[in-house]
C-alpha cells in the first residue's frame, strides 16, 4: 500500500503527492514524499539550474526498479502555473513542449508525475537555438577509475583558467563528473560543440589518460572520454542537484574545485545532500555571473583543422520519443 495523498505547500502553490509512500529507491528505503522533500530543500539550486530550460523528464512510474519512461512532452494534466517551451524537431518535421521550470512547484509537480531525473538543454527558451551552457562531461571507460576522472578533471581546470574561463564542477550522479561553463547566447549548436571538441583535444595532448576516438568501442577501455558530444542539440544530461534513478539515490552534486581530491559519487545522496545544501547553499550560485566567450576555442578549431585534425561524424539531433 502506498498510502494516502499528501498536500505539499510550495510557496505559494499546493501540489498533491499521490501514492507518497511508494518506496522509490530500495537501498535505503526512501519513498516519493522523500523525493519530493528533497527537492525542496535544494530548491533553490534546482531551480537555478532549471530555470527556462526545455527539459526532458526520466520518470520511474513504480519507483527505480521498475519501467523508465524518457518524457520530452510534458505530461498531461499539469496545472495552469506550469509553463512549457517549444522546440523544434525538422527532420521529422515535430515539436514537443516541454516543461520549462519557473518555481519549486514545478518540479515538485514532475516528482508527482514519477519524474527522478531533470535533463535541461544547454540553451534557454528565448532562443533555443542558441546555447548559453558549455557542458564538459569527463565520462570514464569500462577500467578507469574515479581517480582517473580526478585527473583529468585537475587538467581541465588548468586549461579552463589558462582561457580565463569560470567552471562550475559536479558530480554526475554516475562515474563521471561535469564542468559547466556559462557562455554568451551568440553561437549554434554546432559551433558550440567545435569549441568543446577544440578544448577536450588540447585537454588530450596534455594528459594521457584521455582518448578522443569516436566510437565507444574502439576506445581504450582504461581511459576518459571528454564528451563534447554533450554540446549537440537535444543532448541532455543530469541537472546539478538532479537525482539518478537508481537503488541508491545518487545526486549529481555541485562541488568545489579544492574538493575533488576528497569528494566521491556516493558521498552524494537524498540522505546527505540537504545537510550540505543547508550548510553550504547552492556551490553554482555564481555561475550566471561568469560568462565566458568561445572565440578562441573556435580559433583553436580552425587551426586544428589547418593542422588535419580529423573531424568527428555529425552527431545531429536525437529522435523525438513517442511519449
Amino acid at each position: 500500500m502506498a498510502g494516502p495523498a499528501v498536500e505539499l505547500e510550495v510557496g505559494d502553490r499546493t501540489v498533491r503527492l499521490s501514492n507518497p509512500d511508494r518506496v522509490y529507491f530500495p537501498a535505503r528505503g526512501e519513498t516519493k514524499l522523500d523525493l519530493a522533500r528533497y527537492y525542496l530543500s535544494v530548491a533553490d539550486g534546482v531551480v537555478r539550474a532549471l530555470r527556462d530550460r526545455p527539459c526532458m523528464l526520466h520518470r520511474f512510474p513504480t519507483g527505480v526498479t521498475g519501467e523508465k519512461v524518457h518524457q520530452k512532452r510534458l505530461p498531461r494534466g499539469a496545472p495552469d502555473w506550469i509553463e512549457t517551451v517549444r522546440v523544434d524537431f525538422p527532420r521529422w518535421g515535430r515539436h514537443a513542449d516541454e516543461l520549462c521550470v519557473q518555481h519549486p512547484a514545478d518540479v515538485v509537480w514532475a516528482v508527482q508525475m514519477s519524474t527522478v531525473e531533470f535533463h535541461p538543454w544547454n540553451s534557454r527558451r528565448a532562443d533555443t537555438e542558441k546555447p548559453d551552457e558549455w557542458r564538459i562531461d569527463l565520462d570514464p571507460m569500462p577500467e578507469a577509475t574515479y581517480a582517473d576522472v580526478r585527473r583529468v578533471a585537475h587538467v581541465a581546470h588548468e586549461v579552463l583558467d589558462e582561457l580565463g574561463a569560470t567552471g562550475w564542477p559536479k558530480t554526475s550522479g554516475g562515474k563521471g563528473m561535469h564542468v559547466y561553463v556559462r557562455i554568451p547566447p551568440e553561437h549554434g549548436f554546432a559551433d558550440v560543440r567545435r569549441a568543446a571538441h577544440a578544448f577536450a583535444r588540447e585537454v588530450a595532448r596534455r594528459c594521457d589518460l584521455v582518448d578522443l576516438t569516436w566510437w565507444r568501442k574502439d576506445r581504450d577501455p582504461a581511459s576518459v572520454f571528454v564528451d563534447y558530444n554533450q554540446n549537440t542539440r537535444d543532448h541532455t544530461i543530469r541537472c546539478a542537484y538532479s537525482v539518478r534513478g537508481i537503488a541508491e539515490a545518487l545526486v549529481s552534486a555541485p562541488i568545489r574545485w579544492d574538493e575533488v581530491d576528497a569528494a566521491a559519487p556516493d558521498d552524494f545522496t537524498i540522505a546527505t545532500m540537504p545537510a550540505r545544501f543547508a550548510e553550504l547553499g547552492d556551490l553554482h550560485a555564481g555561475i550566471d555571473d561568469a560568462v565566458f566567450r568561445i572565440d578562441e576555442l573556435l580559433e583553436w578549431a580552425d587551426r586544428d583543422a589547418r593542422d588535419g585534425a580529423e573531424e568527428p561524424p555529425e552527431d545531429d539531433v536525437q529522435d523525438l520519443d513517442a511519449r
